[in-house]
């Protein structure tokens, strides 16, 4: 969105205004023009939603780990993980103490520490929980992918159809004078300008959080080893 109110900005004085020279152009160039609009204004939204969800979940993340690693009773820690609604760990840590409670009530003899918890079914739902958050955090990330990569394209597509256009009107007139070609070769550039700023803003973004969801990733794997090896310390158990 800001990247188009930038191009309507004026730049020069009389008819030779950025918005002048977007009303003058031809119904494709518009029509490009207001695809890109809507890739702009949506990609900006996915933006400013996934910093908020990215912050959030980073903050969270490094609390709750910290009380995970204070504590030694894990119904404790399940006491507090409501508070936790923004970081993955949450959903991670709820679903296996799901799991353990549900084989401690199959095998009540779990919770004296004589038998042996299924160490690799509870390694199984851990790795589902992640992968759940995993979808959650990466939600919308194609969007500004698809944006970076298509853009760029969709406003050549306005400038090469802004060109013909205005080769034609050339035909048209028996004219090639630099007065009658600037203009149309001005509104054809708007569309490949547009376009680069609705990309460009998109790819970088996109980088930064790709880089911040797998720094989560990282926390997620490495909490449920940790899961796992405090289930085992506090059961005295080992594989089964």
């Amino acid at each position: 969105m800001f990247n188009f109110l930038f191009l309507l900005q004026p730049k020069v004085s009389g008819e030779g205004t950025i918005l002048s020279l977007i009303l003058r152009a031809g119904l494709i160039v518009k029509l490009v023009l207001l695809i890109l609009l809507f890739f702009s204004i949506f990609s900006w939204a996915v933006i400013i939603y996934k910093s908020r969800q990215i912050k959030k979940a980073k903050a969270q993340t490094q609390q709750f780990l910290r009380i995970f690693r204070r504590s030694r009773q894990l119904s404790e820690i399940n006491e507090i993980s409501s508070r936790f609604k923004f970081t993955p760990l949450s959903s991670i840590f709820k679903a296996g103490y799901q799991e353990l409670n549900a084989q401690l009530k199959l095998n009540p003899e779990e919770a004296r520490g004589i038998g042996k918890l299924n160490i690799e079914s509870l390694n199984r739902v851990l790795l589902r929980a992640s992968n759940q958050e995993i979808s959650k955090l990466e939600a919308m990330m194609s969007f500004l992918a698809t944006t970076g990569s298509v853009t760029p394209f969709i406003g050549l597509f306005g400038t090469v159809w802004g060109i013909m256009d205005a080769f034609h009107k050339i035909g048209l007139t028996k004219s090639a004078s630099l007065a009658v070609v600037a203009p149309g070769i001005a509104e054809a550039l708007i569309a490949t300008a547009a376009g680069l700023f609705a990309a460009i803003p998109a790819v970088i973004f996109y980088n930064h959080y790709l880089q911040k969801i797998k720094d989560l990733i990282t926390d997620m794997d490495d909490f449920s080893l940790e899961f796992i090896n405090l289930t085992e310390r506090l059961y005295g158990i080992q594989n089964r």
